[in-house]
C-alpha cells in the first residue's frame, strides 16, 4: 500500500507527473536512438537489389497515382500465416530505393510484395482490364484505360536524376540512356544487352501484348512483375543480418 500511496501522490500532482513523464520518454528515446550511432547503415545489405529500370519506375508512379497502395500493402510480416501465404517476410532492403515506400497495413486485396513472376503478364493485363474475369470475388475497379493510354516517358531521364539526388544509385550512364532502356525493355526482339548490363534480372517483353505502342499498362505490369524477384532467399543469411 505504501507504493500505491506514493504513486497516488504523483497522479494528483500534474507538474510532477509531467516532469517524470518527460524523464521516462527521454530515457526511452536514448535507448532507442543511441544504438543507431554505431551502425554505418540501418538497412542490411542484400545481394541482388538494384534500382528500378526506367520502365519499372514509370510503372511504380502509375501504381502510386492510381492509389493501388490503398488496398494492397507491400509488407509481409514475420508471422507464419503471412509467410505461408505470401512468401518470405519483407526486408527493409527491398524498399531501400522507394520514395515513398509501399509498406502498410491495409489489405482489401492481397499483399503484393512477392507478386512478381507469380502470374503471367497476360494474366496481369486481364486482371487489370476486367478483375472479375480472373478473380470472381474481386472488388477492384477496372483499369482498362491503361492499355489505351500511351506512356509519356519524355521526362524519364529527369525522373531518374531526381531519384539520384535523394540517394538512389543511378549512374550518369543510366540517366543518359533512360529512354533507350525504357524502349528496350518492351521489345523482346531488340537488343537489350545494355539494359540487362545496367539492370540485372530486368524482364524484357511486350507486357501488354500490343507491340505497336508503349502504354501505361506496359509500365505497370513491368513494375508488378519485378516485385519480390530480385532477392535470392535461398542464399539469404538471416543470422548475418541480425542487429
Amino acid at each position: 500500500m505504501d507504493l500505491l500511496a506514493k504513486h497516488g501522490v504523483i497522479e494528483r500532482n500534474a507538474s510532477l507527473l509531467l516532469v517524470l513523464s518527460l524523464v521516462v520518454v527521454c530515457i526511452g528515446g536514448i535507448v532507442e536512438v543511441a544504438p543507431l550511432f554505431y551502425f554505418q547503415n540501418t538497412i542490411e545489405k542484400v545481394a541482388g537489389m538494384r534500382p528500378y529500370t526506367p520502365l519499372e519506375l514509370a510503372g511504380r508512379d502509375i501504381y502510386v497515382r492510381e492509389g493501388c497502395y490503398l488496398c494492397h500493402s507491400q509488407m509481409i510480416r514475420p508471422f507464419r500465416d503471412e509467410t505461408e501465404r505470401f512468401g518470405h517476410y519483407s526486408l527493409a532492403a527491398e524498399s531501400m530505393y522507394d520514395h515513398p515506400f509501399q509498406w502498410g497495413s491495409e489489405r482489401t486485396g492481397p499483399d503484393l510484395a512477392r507478386v512478381g513472376d507469380r502470374y503471367s503478364s497476360a494474366w496481369q493485363v486481364d486482371h487489370l482490364m476486367a478483375p472479375r474475369s480472373v478473380v470472381p470475388e474481386s472488388v477492384m475497379p477496372s483499369y482498362a484505360f491503361l492499355a489505351s493510354t500511351d506512356l509519356n516517358y519524355s521526362e524519364i531521364a529527369a525522373h531518374l536524376k531526381a531519384n539520384a539526388i535523394v540517394g538512389v544509385p543511378y549512374s550518369d550512364e543510366m540517366i543518359k540512356d533512360a529512354q533507350i532502356d525504357l524502349v528496350a525493355q518492351t521489345n523482346p526482339d531488340g537488343d537489350a544487352s545494355g539494359l540487362l548490363a545496367r539492370y540485372p534480372k530486368a524482364r524484357v517483353e511486350d507486357f501488354d501484348g500490343d507491340a505497336k505502342r508503349i502504354t501505361e499498362m506496359d509500365a505497370l505490369v513491368a513494375y508488378l512483375q519485378m516485385l519480390g524477384t530480385l532477392v535470392d532467399f535461398s542464399t539469404y543469411d538471416e543470422k548475418a543480418n541480425e542487429r
